[in-house]
């Protein structure tokens, strides 16, 4: 930690640059125990202390007050940032063998196993206000919340819990969000959570997570269940 210790002048402008971190000296001293344990890689830009940081930052947020904290993102042990979108061409296979190609702009992406974390640097920086009525919007919580999803080697949306009771808890409950969103969304009323999330219950999560971070409050107002499960698991009230 004194190694990878956080100035305070950069501390200060990791905490206005993104007015939903806490001033808590815990989540300080868990980014430098991030800042320790993984590797940076800037593909066309280099990357700064600043931007390190506020990677960092973002993403010990979401484990700050979980137990295994940062072993919940031991898979991924490098952090890779472009400076904005990557093209990405994916190839699959239905159950019929009939191979499917396209591309697709991504902004953020997590490898499953041991793979890096991929980030636009352009979308780290895009900047919330508070007094926008769209969804929310935070691709380094989106995608480290995808990592927490991973840690217990499935993706499906319920992060590493105690018990297989707990699991099936979690997901009823989570499913029932789910429903209640995607009936908004199907209905076309305004929501803080981003409309991608009705495409599966793991996409769900993860803007859920960006949701319940970045604007709190509206979240508890358009679903005080779902506000609810996410600060119990979480074990933090952004909201106050």
């Amino acid at each position: 930690m004194a190694r990878h210790a956080i100035p305070d002048s950069l501390w200060s402008s990791t905490l206005r640059t993104f007015p939903f971190l806490p001033d808590d000296p815990r989540l300080r001293q868990l980014c430098s125990l991030f800042l320790a344990t993984k590797e940076f890689h800037g593909v066309g830009l280099p990357v700064t202390d600043d931007m390190a940081v506020a990677v960092a930052a973002q993403a010990c947020l979401l484990v700050l007050n979980l137990p295994p904290q940062l072993a919940l993102y031991e898979q991924a042990r490098s952090i890779v940032l472009h400076q904005g979108e990557v093209r990405a061409n994916r190839v699959t296979q239905d159950d019929s063998g009939l191979v499917h190609e396209w591309a697709e702009d991504l902004v953020g992406e997590v490898m499953e196993g041991d793979g890096p974390v991929m980030l636009a640097w352009s979308a780290v920086l895009q900047p919330q206000c508070p007094t926008d009525h769209g969804p929310a919007f935070n691709v380094v919580l989106h995608e480290f919340a995808h990592l927490i999803d991973m840690a217990d080697g499935l993706v499906d949306g319920v992060p590493p819990l105690a018990s297989a009771q707990a699991r099936a808890a979690w997901s009823e409950q989570l499913t029932l969000a789910w429903d209640r969103f995607a009936d908004r969304i199907a209905h076309g009323e305004a929501s803080c959570i981003d409309p991608y999330g009705t495409a599966q219950l793991d996409e769900f999560f993860a803007v859920a997570v960006e949701a319940f971070f970045v604007w709190p409050q509206r979240l508890h107002r358009e679903d005080p269940a779902l506000y609810t499960q996410l600060a119990d698991y979480f074990q933090q009230e952004p909201g106050g």
